[in-house]
């Protein structure tokens, strides 16, 4: 199959540093590539890929200090792919909006995956007038501020299976932070936690523009009177590794509707459990348990931390392993990708946990026979 990958231009493909969506597209486009078909990626030119690159910036727009306005370099990458449209069976787009006005072009084999929260007020009437447009969820629970759209699917994310290495024992003895300095995130809450638990606390993240003044008024005055919590800043994939490997567990307190969690499934290769409060996709993503705790206020997290030994991390890791595979992403896209060629809607992926009751069901019965 020739498949076209339309990833956002912020960042390269894979990302430097933080960059969750930029990532989901290189581990999609590496599988796909090792899978046999031939796929274009249309991304920044710094980009590394082992398929076509179609350059449509010198470097990500996030690293040129000289980009002042993000649109002429977006509306660049949509004549470049308006240019070769004819080349590939399937378009798939990961860059939320400014395509939308053009799928008429690429009618029937054009898809887009929303990788962002959909409860922004603004968007409601956007999707209710592009409601025909064949969309994919990456997890459930994103989907339920939206209008009626057409969902071909759920495929929840997916990590190569060697890019992190199972860890048996969490060396470092800490409890780790890792993503954005945000109010949404509560790196508030991870360091109550720390204190309470009198763990030490590693903080690796990214701090935005946008973010600047609740890093300096909020959390970097917690940092400084808390002498357990250690700050990092952002680190790199390298770093990711003894990161997430050497930690007792990963904190993810957040306080929004996350629609996925990419963190998660990086803690879980590594066979670190997760605790996490019940907000967005957690339930979906996390096995309580099993992968990790699901908490719904300070007083469970703590006491989760004190439960972490009880989680075996060779079941973390295997738990991964089943439902969390670049391959296994990728042949759930495949799905979706033969699904719209065939004018077929609402299909489901194996991997994606069924909600019953507001719960999500991971057994194996109910994903044998998504996978049907």
């Amino acid at each position: 199959m020739k498949i076209a990958q339309i990833a956002p231009l912020f960042e390269s493909v894979p990302p430097r540093l933080y960059g969750g969506t930029e990532r989901v597209v290189s581990y999609l486009t590496e599988a796909l590539v090792a899978d046999g078909h031939e796929v274009t990626l249309f991304a920044s030119g710094d980009s590394l890929t082992s398929a076509r690159l179609v350059a449509c910036s010198t470097e990500a727009l996030r690293l040129n200090p000289q980009i002042r306005d993000p649109l002429p370099w977006q509306a660049i990458q949509l004549e470049q792919l308006r240019r070769r449209a004819d080349e590939f069976d399937v378009i798939h787009f990961h860059i939320d909006l400014i395509q939308f006005p053009l799928l008429d072009l690429f009618a029937g084999r054009a898809l887009t995956t929303l990788h962002g929260r959909l409860d922004l007020p603004d968007l409601m009437p956007f999707y209710s007038l592009f409601h025909d447009s064949p969309l994919v969820s990456i997890s459930d629970a994103q989907r339920l501020p939206m209008p009626p759209v057409n969902w071909l699917g759920t495929v929840p994310h997916g990590l190569p299976a060697d890019l992190l290495q199972f860890r048996p024992e969490g060396l470092g003895g800490y409890l780790a932070f890792l993503g954005r300095i945000s109010p949404e995130k509560r790196p508030d809450r991870a360091i109550e936690i720390a204190e309470r638990t009198g763990l030490p606390l590693k903080i690796a993240a990214k701090v935005d523009k946008a973010d600047e003044a609740y890093w300096k008024e909020v959390i970097k005055p917690m940092v400084a009177r808390s002498p357990r919590t250690e700050f990092l800043g952002e680190i790199n994939e390298t770093e990711k590794q003894q990161f997430l490997g050497d930690a007792l567990a990963l904190l993810f307190p957040i306080d929004w509707p996350e629609p996925f969690g990419l963190v998660m499934i990086e803690a879980m290769a590594c066979g670190t459990p997760c605790i996490a409060f019940r907000a967005g996709s957690v339930a979906e993503v996390l096995e309580d348990g099993a992968s990790g705790f699901i908490v719904e206020s300070m007083e469970e997290a703590v006491r989760a931390v004190g439960q972490i030994a009880d989680l075996p991390r060779a079941g973390v890791r295997a738990a991964f392993e089943r439902r969390f595979t670049a391959a296994r992403m990728a042949r759930g896209y495949l799905k979706l990708y033969d699904a719209l060629l065939q004018g077929r809607e609402g299909a489901r992926v194996a991997g994606a946990p069924v909600l019953v009751n507001g719960t999500a069901r991971h057994d194996e019965a109910v994903e044998s026979s998504l996978a049907a």
